[in-house]
């Protein structure tokens, strides 16, 4: 398994390391609760650098791009960050990912971990002449620092850090060493995702830790990350994305621009036209149980509607949560489900999403 420039810090915290993308990562420290717990109440620390980095350079950069997003990166300007999708011919999502307008003519596309292969060969062969793209995902370390104490913490070894507004990303310096910060994240908490070369990633790891540590700092796993990012409603490639979905049925209409050509066009144009066959929706369950990944989900009647696609109790709403999708007719808000957990059919509801909204109980 490879490992991350962060690895020997994540021994000496006493993580416990799994295989995630072909990474040896560490799924928790103190443990899942505390480390969510942590993030919404203080701030965490998460090395996410098992993530794809593929670079785009030149003064053509945002119109290669372009053609293969279903976003519109001259929507934003440089240093503006933006979400998007990578779909196929038929409108089947590839890959979820961030753009990062670095500066007039750099833009990085940063993909998950497990789609970094297929992404990367499927980039490379449809990319235009003129702007070649580059696979330097081996090159950066990712650190995310998140949660309400996020921002101040990191202030006090990034200075000038917090005049970025939301969705931005800027060049600044940390322990000695240039880095990218960007107000981007996966827990829907304030903080900062931080791109630095290999070679600084245990001084800004280190600098960031110690100028957390009276303020509840603690290191995260991808456990807490997980959670976290289920209780915001942010799906995850491999569990509520795949090539068999596409962004309008998965209620991310919102990063498609039908005015701007890119593959996958004319297929979601009719999705669009005709309407979605299913939706992807959150669900709260009212009795003992907590669902997961590939428990059906039932009308009231019975009748099978749906699957979950991830689940668990909720660490700050102290419920059982999950996302599922569902045949249209049964995605309206407030309509009464059942979830087969183990044999037992568990009644639930379709809820207004985000689960949990920051700062709100």
């Amino acid at each position: 398994m490879k490992r991350t420039a962060l690895y020997e810090r994540h021994v000496s915290a006493g993580g416990r390391l799994v295989e995630f993308a072909g990474y040896e990562m560490p799924v928790q420290y103190a443990g899942i609760v505390a480390e969510h717990t942590a993030v919404r109440t203080t701030a965490g620390l998460f090395d996410v650098s098992h993530m794809g980095q593929i670079a785009f350079r030149g003064p053509h950069a945002v119109d290669t791009v372009n053609a293969l997003i279903t976003n519109d990166l001259n929507r934003v300007g440089v240093g503006r960050a933006q979400y998007t999708l990578f779909c196929r011919e038929d409108g089947g999502i590839l890959d979820d990912a961030i753009c990062y307008r670095m500066t007039e003519t750099d833009v990085m596309v940063v993909v998950n971990a497990s789609n970094l292969d297929k992404m990367w060969s499927w980039i490379a062969s449809r990319a235009d002449n003129k702007t070649k793209p580059v696979n330097e995902s081996g090159d950066w370390a990712l650190l995310a620092i998140q949660g309400p104490r996020a921002k101040d913490i990191s202030e006090r070894v990034i200075p000038g850090a917090n005049t970025l507004g939301r969705f931005a990303v800027g060049a600044f310096s940390c322990a000695g060493h240039p880095v990218w910060i960007a107000t981007t994240g996966y827990t829907g908490e304030a903080g900062y995702e931080i791109f630095v070369q290999n070679t600084g990633a245990t001084a800004v790891w280190d600098a960031l830790m110690e100028a957390g540590s009276g303020d509840g700092l603690i290191p995260c796993g991808l456990g807490a990350r997980d959670s976290l990012r289920l209780e915001m409603k942010y799906p995850l490639y491999g569990n509520d994305l795949d090539e068999t979905t596409n962004p309008i049925e998965a209620g991310l209409g919102w990063a498609v621009r039908l005015k701007v050509p890119f593959i996958g066009i004319e297929a979601l144009t009719d999705v669009k036209a005709k309407g979605p066959r299913r939706k992807l929706v959150g669900i709260e369950l009212h009795g003992r149980g907590i669902a997961r990944t590939g428990h059906t989900v039932h009308g009231a009647d019975g009748s099978d509607i749906g699957m979950v696609t991830s689940g668990t109790r909720s660490p700050s709403l102290k419920r059982a949560i999950c996302m599922a999708w569902v045949t249209t007719e049964y995605a309206t808000i407030g309509t009464t489900l059942l979830v087969n957990i183990r044999g037992k059919m568990i009644e639930g509801a379709v809820v207004k999403t985000p689960f949990y909204r920051p700062n709100e109980s």
